[in-house]
């Protein structure tokens, strides 16, 4: 089948800097695609890119789009390469929406949510907290809101400083929340060790770091899997189904942080995921509600240990979702 092919560029501004360690985030940009079949139906994609996180570039992906012709059919869609992993993750996207035109109900089938008697989605899914002291002012309000897990960014202030904040924010959170903090690979191995010997004294609480090192330090992490209580989670060294893969084959058998926006194919994520039976958290891109309605409903699919979803960004922006889309055809 031939479809008409539409794309349209978007950006959206944080209501606050996203600080990391690898630098301040103030402008969410991604593209949004529309396939429309013979019937006139319209399957919509997105396309959400973090070059730094190891997907292609916003620039690559506009002009891989901008190359396309105005019809294009599945088997090309199905070629696009595996050095365009959003793109691969928009445009199957698209078309699974097509397969599934009327489907409307939420993602999470009832039986795999794990608190299926409470307010729909609030509690299965973790929220970002701000990161430095912003974190202690921020998670009471989203405790209220029905999240029951929290991460919050390290490595981006000196570590003195954080681990004094830690401390607060652990001791202050209710005895039945669960913490995760993500390093974004800013840590050294010394600063790695120190943060696990810290977090083992909560061990109630903490549920993972997530990537204490650099994607190259692949080993140390591996060793540190093996010496402290707390977890550790894979993020930045799996980003895409190639890394997936590769982990996999070096003997993590560890949390997997995949963000399905960024992995690539959806397809092949099945596959991977459903061969090998990873202990896999989903988590979001700051992708809008056209790219997490696709990746919720792969973590619907692959969940398999019933961790709280890395979806609760929706705070970062302001709440307009539902007037951009019409805006931009």
């Amino acid at each position: 089948m031939t479809y008409k092919f539409e794309f349209r560029p978007l950006a959206r501004k944080f209501l606050r800097s996203l600080t990391t360690s690898h630098g301040n985030w103030d402008i969410r940009e991604s593209i949004i695609i529309r396939l429309i079949d013979d019937a006139a139906r319209m399957g919509f994609g997105e396309i959400a890119p973090i070059s730094w996180f190891g997907s292609e570039t916003l620039t690559q992906a506009l002009d891989f789009c901008h190359q396309l012709p105005q019809e294009i059919t599945a088997k090309e869609i199905f070629t696009i390469p595996d050095d365009l992993p959003a793109c691969q993750f928009g445009f199957e996207s698209a078309l699974e929406e097509l397969a599934t035109k009327g489907n409307n109900q939420c993602p999470m089938p009832h039986a795999q949510c794990p608190m299926p008697n409470a307010p729909c989605p609030m509690p299965h899914y973790s929220a970002l907290l701000p990161a430095k002291q912003g974190a202690l002012n921020a998670w009471q309000n989203l405790w209220e809101e029905g999240y029951r897990t929290f991460k919050w960014k390290i490595g981006v202030d000196a570590i003195a400083q954080e681990l004094a904040i830690f401390d607060l924010l652990i001791r202050s959170l209710p005895d039945t929340a669960k913490l995760r903090l993500d390093a974004n690979g800013g840590l050294n191995y010394s600063e790695a060790q120190l943060w696990l010997e810290n977090c083992d004294k909560f061990s109630e609480k903490m549920e993972f770091i997530e990537q204490p090192l650099a994607v190259a330090e692949f080993a140390g992490m591996l060793q540190l899997s093996q010496m402290y209580k707390t977890a550790i989670a894979l993020d930045e060294s799996v980003a895409t189904i190639a890394q997936l893969k590769a982990a996999y084959q070096q003997g993590w058998r560890g949390i997997f942080v995949i963000k399905p926006a960024i992995a690539g194919s959806p397809s092949k994520l099945r596959q991977f995921c459903r061969q090998y039976n990873i202990d896999a958290v989903f988590s979001s891109v700051f992708e809008t509600a056209i790219g997490r309605k696709a990746a919720l409903q792969l973590a619907a699919e692959l969940s398999q240990h019933n961790r709280a979803l890395g979806f609760g960004t929706n705070h970062w922006f302001e709440q307009q979702e539902d007037t951009w889309l019409e805006s931009l055809w």
